[in-house]
């Protein structure tokens, strides 16, 4: 879960993001303190970890004993020794049996272990996400954070499910390594002589391979950012015909992630090979060298065949080894990605102890409001307003005035930069996250709605909201007749985002769901941009049952929307130039008057445009 940090009150730098080519920087190296904290997550898994171990080093114990016994039936029968073979006979048999139940034991304790751990990394990084601040989702690509809960997770789970056997392969080395020096230990250290050549040729391995492990993260993180944006953004690619122009560009990111992903790969094998031939000099020293010891006398032949069998199998342990390196080094880099997402801090947390928002008397007042998403440029400066109990205030101003930041720091999205936000007389950073949002319910301009039924969507903050009262709000903002006539009615399932429905249709769905929260504040953020004027009618009807007994704060596009407002405040530039009446502001001739003035000339001409009326625009 995710961290509580101190509650902030004045932010003094810009928000985090993941999105900058620093927040993908991969570091390969073996990292002590992600490789603890990696680690932490076996702790409720141990019993399950430890039993693994204990099967993978019995199967090595009886993977070790098998060329031993191996060369020693060979010499029984060489020397006729008919009991002592028969019995060694039995001994392979029971080793071979050990060691193909404790494999498969090791194998699927060490599978289920890297599955449920990879679970819990997961479920971490999905609640984290659930918590971390909008000032941080708003700087992150979502390709990034795709890539590192899919791509960067998967390379956890591929080392975890190997962890378990580098152990025992690391047995199996150094248990070979004591087997042929006793046995002989001339040809032993004839035969380990090519070890300094590996650590030789890995040592000048390992800088490259960091290198292109880093780049092809890099590379994939890269693409599939602009994979993400591509598939979020498929609508106006299309409208503006970019299809093209964008499968060039892209084709540019996929094809530098090909190289680098090669280029990887090819390090990643590049010593598989080179292993292979380090066994083929060891074998031949072993064939040419203990051969001659077999016609001096000097050796048995069952050794010989043995050295044979533990020289194959000795660079067996080290090949695995060789690639459960390359596996750790994106492992460790998979884990420092993972874990610079984790250590996110939730700058937007309740204050120890703070109490539940009761709002008895459901005010909002901003009192010397400054805040800008980047500190550095504020965009409110020194706001200051209150909207009293069951009050309709509207806001309105240019685009870029500061309308949306203050309904979002109304719910606490972000932290202001100076003054405060209350909400019934509390504020906002005093009392629990969970009463504020149970308080205030948001229509905002795009509904988002999710995969699931529209049932499901209405009542989606309201889980325990009875079938009858959502029909209910169904009805009382007019979405009831057009849902009935889709084909399974309120158990219709919705696609992505509701895309088999009509915007208009989704802006319905969002205010039923509003309606069925029954929060006693309010706030429509350009709610009504969406809907045609048709459905616009019955909405101003619904918003008469939505508003009735609630404080309101609007936003709105559509300025003759909201002339029944009690209260219209002017913004430009972040601050407040003007509030009052529709009729006030109108005869004050200040901004508003510009602004509903110039809609209105706006609407008349489309009209005539549309009908031919030429009459029209002076009856109006």
């Amino acid at each position: 879960m995710s961290e509580a940090v101190a509650e902030p009150q004045v932010r003094k730098a810009p928000r985090a993001s993941l999105g900058s080519p620093e927040g993908d920087d991969v570091f390969g190296v073996f990292d002590p303190k992600v490789a603890r904290r990696f680690f932490a997550y076996l702790g409720p898994h141990r019993k399950s970890f430890l039993i693994a171990q204990v099967a993978v080093l019995f199967s090595a114990a009886s993977q070790l004993s098998l060329p031993l016994l191996i060369g020693q039936v060979v010499s029984a029968a060489l020397r006729h020794q008919t009991e002592r073979f028969h019995g060694l006979l039995v001994a392979f048999a029971v080793a071979g049996a050990t060691f193909s139940a404790a494999f498969f034991v090791g194998e699927w304790l060490s599978q289920r272990l890297a599955n449920r751990v990879i679970f819990d990394v997961r479920r971490a990084m999905f609640a984290h996400f659930q918590d971390v601040s909008l000032s941080f989702m708003d700087k992150t690509h979502v390709g990034r954070l795709m890539s590192r809960l899919q791509g960067d997770v998967g390379s956890l789970q591929e080392f975890l499910e190997n962890t378990t056997g580098s152990v025992g392969d690391f047995v199996m080395l150094i248990g070979i390594a004591a087997m042929l020096l006793a046995m002989d230990l001339q040809l032993g250290l004839l035969t380990l002589m090519v070890l300094p050549a590996l650590i030789a040729i890995r040592a000048v391995w390992l800088p490259f391979s960091k290198r292109a492990f880093r780049l092809a993260r890099d590379a994939s993180s890269n693409a599939n950012s602009a994979l993400a944006e591509n598939i979020n953004g498929v609508r106006t690619v299309q409208e503006t015909r970019r299809e093209h122009l964008n499968y060039e560009l892209y084709a540019e990111k996929a094809q530098d992630n090909f190289k680098a992903q090669a280029g990887a790969a090819w390090m990643g094998q590049i010593m598989v090979p080179t292993v292979d031939a380090l066994t083929g000099v060891a074998m031949a020293l072993v064939i040419v060298v203990g051969g001659d010891a077999v016609l001096s006398g000097r050796i048995d032949v069952g050794v010989m065949v043995a050295f044979v069998l533990y020289v194959q199998r000795f660079f067996d342990p080290v090949r695995m080894l060789s690639m459960q390196y390359t596996i750790m080094q994106r492992a460790m880099a998979a884990a420092h990605r993972i874990f610079e997402v984790l250590d996110v801090p939730v700058t937007i947390t309740d204050k120890p102890g703070a109490p539940a928002l009761t709002a008895e008397a459901p005010t909002v007042e901003f009192r010397n409001v400054t805040f800008g998403y980047d500190p550095a440029r504020p965009i409110l400066h020194d706001v200051s307003f209150k909207v009293r109990p069951r009050e309709v205030v509207a806001l309105v101003g240019p685009t870029g005035s500061g309308k949306t930041s203050i309904i979002a720091l109304t719910h606490r999205f972000y932290e202001v930069d100076a003054g405060q936000v209350l909400v019934g007389g509390e504020d906002v950073r005093d009392v629990t996250l969970d009463s504020l949002g149970r308080t205030i319910g948001m229509v905002l301009q795009e509904p988002f709605l999710f995969t699931g039924t529209i049932e499901e969507n209405i009542r989606y903050n309201t889980v325990g909201a009875t079938r009858e009262a959502v029909v209910a709000a169904a009805k009382a903002v007019s979405a009831h007749d057009f849902i009935m006539r889709l084909p399974e009615g309120y158990d219709t399932k919705l696609g992505q985002r509701g895309r088999n429905i009509s915007v208009g249709q989704r802006q319905l769905v969002s205010f039923a769901r509003a309606l069925v929260a029954d929060p006693q504040i309010l706030i429509l953020d350009e709610a009504t941009a969406n809907i045609d004027s048709f459905t616009e009618q019955a909405i101003q009807k619904a918003l008469k049952v939505l508003f009735e007994g609630r404080t309101c704060m609007v936003i709105a596009h559509r300025l003759g929307t909201i002339r029944d407002a009690d209260r219209i405040i002017v913004l430009n530039q972040g601050r407040i130039l003007e509030q009052g009446g529709h009729d006030e502001l109108m005869a004050s001739g200040g901004l508003y008057r510009h602004l509903y003035t110039s809609a209105h000339a706006s609407f008349d001409d489309q009209v005539v445009a549309a009908t031919g009326d030429a009459e029209f625009a002076s009856r109006s």
